[in-house]
């Protein structure tokens, strides 16, 4: 089962790949208020892993490797890991304050009904294993049996509302993710930003992504047999008689609602995503699903207007839902409602479960340690509460005032950056200028925090935790429809090791968890800071202005606030990045996706940018310092790097090549490329393998 973060969001625009299955939030300490102040020029520690570099590569042949070399040379993936690297350095940093924090509210025996308690009692059900194997499928008794008791095309639809969830994933924003058919995100309305609506997405695949189903890669066709055989084994386990035959006809099924899918850069276009269709119409617009029936058991009967994000993909899986033998659905249902709680079910499901997900799909060898999970789980649906508990202890005011302080000079770098673009004409500068000023800057924590009253956690009782936790988490979407927007709604959890962007909101949230070392350290020298963290906030401001941010105003309005003249520049401009990441080969066969990785390269090149100035204007005038003879903007770049060395198993590289819109940190590394900057700091010179001639050099903000 994938543990992912709780808040929905695929107009969220996040930094990287999902590297944590915890995510951690934050509390407001007293004392946080603050005003933005010119950073330190130097500081006592350089703030980069020299030990990690290799010298013996050129800069300019290989910059990931001279930055990263050795690193990469002794560094091993721990047997539990798809990856590691910096993310998973710090998001370790995290989970082993989470488990502490948990562990002494064990000690402590806190009240009943308070957040404590429920998290106390939560983690201790996951823990529970003898109690799980005694139980068997029992908890998932209620699922099963309304499954079986589907007996025409309006009990299915029935149904099918009925599990309607709120669970996109807002690390792998905009290709959702999820076993249910549909999923349904709530945001500000696309023409009618007063309100917020329901976003109905494409779902119902047990693989990743379409590409797992309809790929000619050997290696997609091996997941594929694997995964007919898991399917098999699962139902074979839940004592399904004639499990083969019924996992071909699932893996049949899930086939024809891969090619019912949007592929990932068609869901990326804003505009093919906004589609209110009146609930009364669904019916006309996508037949097949008794959409009546649907609707009153998803709790949406009242709503006037749903937006169809995937409409054609809506259309696609609804005539699906009435043309397939029904009880070839029942048997798809039964195997995606064990499999998706497969962690919480007896040691033989979950097993299986790892097999699969884990080994086969990601190459990891070895499941996470019990105690992991059980923070991941607990974490996922009691974020907010153990966050206030994370940021008391572990969040300074401190580092909330210097980071807030990055965050201004970073902003005022990109504003500088627009008045200084010769091809833009004063009118759209104007605007980009507004929407930088007015960017709603989160840093460290939200100023609410959810409240777990309505949610019941039961002592021993794993399995129907969460089933109740995501029927609270939908609640809590759903009652946001019709109401005013909150401008301040956080969409991570602050204790997230990751950032992101919201274009609706025109905000940004940077959590506590990032907030550490490598990436920001109070006591490192300037040049790293704006290296490492400066650049994921010159990215997340950047992404206000990428591919997708650039469609929306100020406000957080889908507006087109550009001249034509304009807008053909910076298509030309991202058409070159795009080529750009196209050439990149990340193994044989199989290169990035520079239109798929678009929108997160875009903020990468122009979040650097605007970095490097920010920290020049830090130095107020003064020389930077060398040390360990290195110059500021080697320091910078090389801190730059580092913030992206990764090591992935090949398995789980190829999915994010295929599924994910995030370049790999290796390649991420190779922005650098792009900034003159760079040439000077190393020398480097047409003879080297990343020189770039200046006219291909792409800038674009």
């Amino acid at each position: 089962m994938k543990i992912a973060p709780r808040r929905p969001a695929p107009l969220a625009l996040a930094l990287l790949l999902a590297v944590v299955g915890v995510t951690l939030v934050a509390c407001k300490p007293a004392g946080t208020g603050s005003s933005p102040r010119t950073a330190r020029a130097a500081a006592p520690t350089i703030g980069i892993d020299l030990a990690g570099m290799d010298r013996s590569v050129m800069a300019g042949n290989d910059f990931y490797a001279f930055a990263n070399g050795k690193w990469q040379e002794k560094t091993e993936i721990p047997a539990d890991r798809a990856s590691t690297g910096v993310f998973y350095t710090v998001f370790e940093r995290a989970e082993k304050r989470l488990s502490d924090l948990v562990q002494g509210l064990q000690r402590e025996n806190p009240a009943a009904g308070s957040n404590e308690r429920k998290i106390v009692d939560y983690y201790a059900a996951f823990m529970d294993e003898a109690g799980i194997e005694a139980n068997g499928l029992a908890p998932l008794q209620p699922s099963l049996s309304a499954i079986d008791g589907i007996q025409d095309l309006s009990s299915l639809s029935r149904y099918l509302g009925s599990t309607l969830r709120a669970d996109v994933d807002p690390i792998n924003a905009t290709n959702y993710y999820t076993e249910n058919l549909l999923g349904l995100f709530v945001a500000a309305g696309l023409d009618d930003h007063s309100q917020n609506f329901g976003y109905l997405l494409q779902g119902g695949l047990g693989m990743p992504d379409r590409e797992y189903y309809l790929s000619d890669d050997a290696t997609m066709v091996a997941n594929r047999a694997a995964y007919k055989a898991y399917i098999a084994a699962l139902l074979k386990q839940a004592g399904t008689p004639d499990a083969e035959a019924k996992a071909q006809a699932i893996y049949d099924l899930e086939l024809k609602i891969a090619q019912a899918q949007a592929p990932i850069v068609e869901t990326q276009d804003i505009h093919k995503a906004n589609n209110p269709w009146p609930v009364a119409e669904f019916a006309q617009h996508a037949p097949g699903i008794d959409w009546n029936a649907y609707f009153t058991a998803a709790g949406l009967a009242e709503q006037k207007t749903l937006i169809a994000w995937q409409p054609d993909a809506i259309r696609k899986l609804s005539l699906l839902v009435a043309s397939q033998p029904l009880p070839v659905w029942k048997d798809y249902l039964r195997f995606h409602a064990i499999n998706h709680y497969a962690s919480l079910l007896p040691k033989a499901y979950a097993d299986l479960n790892f097999a699969f997900y884990g080994t086969q799909l990601a190459g990891t060898t070895a499941q996470r340690d019990r105690w992991k999970r059980a923070l991941a789980a607990t974490n996922r649906d009691l974020g907010d509460a153990i966050g206030q508990l994370y940021v008391k202890q572990y969040f300074p005011a401190s580092s909330k005032t210097q980071v807030e302080a990055m965050v201004s000079n970073i902003l005022a770098a990109f504003r500088d950056g627009v008045d200084g673009l010769t091809w833009m004409s004063p009118e759209t500068k104007k605007t980009a200028k507004e929407k930088a000023a007015t960017m709603r800057v989160g840093v460290g924590y939200p100023d609410a925090w959810r409240d777990y009253a309505t949610l019941e956690i039961k002592p021993g009782d794993a399995l129907g935790n969460m089933l109740r936790a995501d029927e609270f988490e939908f609640r809590h979407q759903r009652a946001k429809l019709g109401k005013a927007p909150d401008a301040g709604e956080w969409w991570m959890t602050p204790q997230t090791v990751n950032a992101v962007n919201l274009p609706l909101q025109n905000a940004m949230n940077f959590p506590a968890a990032i907030l550490e070392a490598p990436f920001f350290d109070p006591n490192a020298d300037a040049a790293a800071n704006y290296g490492a963290i400066g650049a994921i906030i010159g990215h997340e401001i950047s992404h206000g202005f990428d591919n997708l941010g650039s469609e929306f105003d100020a406000q957080g309005r889908l507006h087109n606030w550009w001249t034509p003249e304009d807008a053909a520049h910076f298509k030309a401009a991202a058409d070159r990045l795009a080529a750009q990441y196209d050439a990149y080969e990340v193994l044989p066969g199989l290169h990035i996706n520079g239109q798929q990785t678009l929108g997160e390269n875009i903020a990468d090149v122009s979040g650097l940018q605007a970095a490097l100035a920010a920290y020049h204007k830090s130095l107020d005038g003064k020389p930077a310092p060398r040390i360990n003879g290195l110059s500021g903007d080697e320091r910078f770049f090389i801190a730059f790097a580092q913030a992206w060395r990764t090591k992935t198993r090949e398995a789980a590289l190829r999915a994010q090549v295929v599924g994910n819109e995030h370049a790999p940190g290796q390649w991420r590394a190779l922005t650098v490329r792009n900034l003159d900057a760079w040439y000077a700091a190393f020398h480097v010179n047409a003879n080297q393998k990343l020189y770039l001639k200046p006219e291909d050099r792409v800038k674009i903000w």
